[in-house]
């Protein structure tokens, strides 16, 4: 095979899915080019490897393939520009923080990583570096250095990063070191004026909740919640900020409502971003089942809806599996959950972990009791991971700590009215009868009914006086308007943020040809503005007959969730 033919192999695998066969291709194409010696290839095959493993949340996997790349880059510097090396570091920064969310990446990596960015930048970024070593210190528990390198942190300012997401970080720091009301000095401003932050205002709202609660401020922390979980219920990528939520209904006053959460994101764990996520998240569910059951509350909510009309077979106790293969504790009534549903073929391959988490054998709620021993197990096993490679217990006593705390006093924390986190599932008995404007019956469509949608969604977004609906969610940007004679058709257009120079319109082309053979929407396609590509894409839907504002929420919820895809793919392209 020609050199010609393995790059267009490397562009072939560009476009296929987020998967391990786009992972062995990549990995395929870099070892031919190191056989080879095409240096460049190997690196553009490696830098598309670190992006991939980027999007699928397993930022350790990019430790390897970095190396490599950085290396190459060392020993061939005229083969690279700047654009280049702009992605290696950037690969780079993603690789020292993903040492806090995976015990897979040794220490030392991740420190000699950390001090060759320091070097490559030469002080051009001194509070990336600084962010960097203060949370690294922090992770190790390493109190009095963390806040000397946040002091330098902030005195730096936030630099070419997102100022909103580097409030949130530096505030989850303070709460960590218990200044709750400096916490909430950082945050509240982002409540009202988030900027061009997708993520905000709910990512600064979950950083709310435990501050507001120490503060006695339980009116905003209930606000705070039902905003913030509007969004978060859904997105995959706030996985890390549903532990403050358990914690707000564990500790608000709210076990009942906690349980129905924790009932709901429990499949989330098939696919976490990392074992941080799985820690923390396991950590607050156990301190949840424990208050819930301190409380009177002995079962979960059956996710189905329906009654709970069984109780668990107390004839032959079963037994689970512990850490490192080893014979758990005894439960009665209990059956591994199905492989499938924990999602053991994904790449992270957390067996062990997800092996410790177990449903009732009823086809209704679970047992409090055993479903918090359980988390706390896994919360437990990761704990002492982490420890084990970082040579502390202090991630095994951030988790004794989190199951030692207890509620405030009084009445709960008030909340404001709201759907329940279950309200999607609620049965066919519990629905109103239509009537006219109900969620179940066709009506012309409105501005209003996209803009509630979004709402819903928990998203931001502005009319303008044509009445076009616009918003920004990370590299796309989409536009919702109505379009035909009598406004009945839902017109839906993203634009991805970065553009093209006119130059690689062959490449624009043959992208967007690939995305429109293998997805459904949106219906992608290339058009020049002042020597620039801009790729595009729209979606068109006929309304005439009327449409049902539920309707409206999965068209733009599709709408919304393509688009990104879309632009993200365009964003992702060398």
């Amino acid at each position: 095979m020609s050199g010609g033919t393995w790059r267009e192999s490397l562009d072939a695998a560009r476009d296929l899915p987020d998967g391990e066969a786009k992972v062995a291709e990549l990995e395929r194409i870099a070892a031919h080019a190191d056989a080879a010696g095409e240096v460049r290839l190997g690196v553009d095959a490696r830098l598309a490897l670190v992006e991939t493993h980027r999007f699928r949340g397993e930022r350790w996997r990019s430790v390897e393939p970095l190396h490599r790349c950085l290396a190459a880059v060392d020993r061939h510097p005229t083969l690279f520009d700047a654009e280049d090396t702009a992605a290696l570091l950037r690969g780079q920064h993603a690789a020292v923080e993903a040492l806090s969310g995976s015990p897979r990446i040794g220490l030392d990596q991740a420190r000699f990583l950390l001090d060759d960015l320091d070097r490559r930048l030469a002080g051009a970024e001194p509070g990336t570096v600084a962010e960097l070593r203060c949370r690294l210190a922090d992770h190790l528990g390493d109190e009095p250095a963390a806040r000397a390198w946040f002091a330098r942190w902030r005195a730096a300012g936030p630099g070419h990063r997102c100022a909103a997401c580097v409030a949130v970080r530096q505030a989850e720091l303070l709460t960590g070191w218990g200044e709750w009301a400096e916490a909430v000095r950082v945050l509240e401003p982002l409540t009202t004026d988030p900027g061009d932050c997708t993520d905000q205002p709910e990512a600064a709202l979950a950083a709310l909740l435990l501050p507001y609660l120490r503060l006695g401020r339980y009116d905003d922390a209930g606000r705070a919640h039902m905003r913030a979980y509007g969004r978060h219920r859904r997105e995959w990528t706030a996985f890390g900020h549903l532990p403050a939520h358990l914690l707000f209904c564990a500790l608000g006053g709210h076990p009942a409502r906690g349980l129905e959460i924790l009932v709901e994101q429990l499949p989330r764990l098939a696919r976490p971003t990392d074992e941080r996520s799985v820690m923390e998240f396991a950590a607050a569910g156990a301190l949840l089942c424990r208050l819930a059951g301190e409380s009177g509350l002995v079962r979960t909510p059956d996710p189905t809806g329906q009654p709970d009309e069984t109780e668990p077979d107390a004839a032959e106790p079963h037994r689970s599996t512990g850490p490192a293969g080893q014979p758990g504790p005894a439960r009665r009534g209990h059956e591994s959950w199905p492989v499938d549903a924990l999602g053991l073929g994904h790449a992270t391959r957390l067996a062990e972990v997800f092996g410790l988490i177990r449903s009732t054998g009823s086809a209704g709620g679970r047992d409090v009791a055993a479903l918090g021993a359980e988390l706390l197990a896994t919360a437990a096993d990761l704990a002492g991971r982490f420890d084990a490679r970082n040579g502390t217990g202090h991630q095994s006593g951030q988790v004794a700590a989190r199951l030692a705390e207890r509620p405030r006093a009084g009445v709960p924390a008030p909340l404001p009215a709201g759907p329940a986190p279950d309200d999607a599932g609620a049965g066919p008995d519990d629905a109103e009868p239509d009537g006219p404007g109900s969620p179940g019956e066709p009506v012309p469509l409105t501005v209003a009914m996209v803009v509630a949608a979004l709402e819903r969604r928990g998203d931001r977004c502005a009319v303008d006086p044509a009445g076009t609906v616009v918003g920004r969610w990370g590299e796309a940007m989409i536009r919702f308007e109505r379009v035909g004679s009598r406004a009945e058709i839902l017109h839906t257009r993203v634009v991805a943020t970065r553009r093209l120079s006119a130059g690689r319109r062959a490449e624009a082309y043959e992208f967007v040809n690939a995305w429109n053979r293998d997805r459904l929407q949106p219906k992608a396609y290339v058009h020049e503005v002042e020597n620039e590509l801009v790729l595009a894409g729209d979606l068109t839907t006929d309304l005439a007959h009327g449409v049902a504002p539920v309707q409206v929420e999965v068209l733009v919820d599709a709408a919304v969730t393509t688009g990104v895809a879309y632009a993200e793919a365009v964003a992702a392209l060398p």
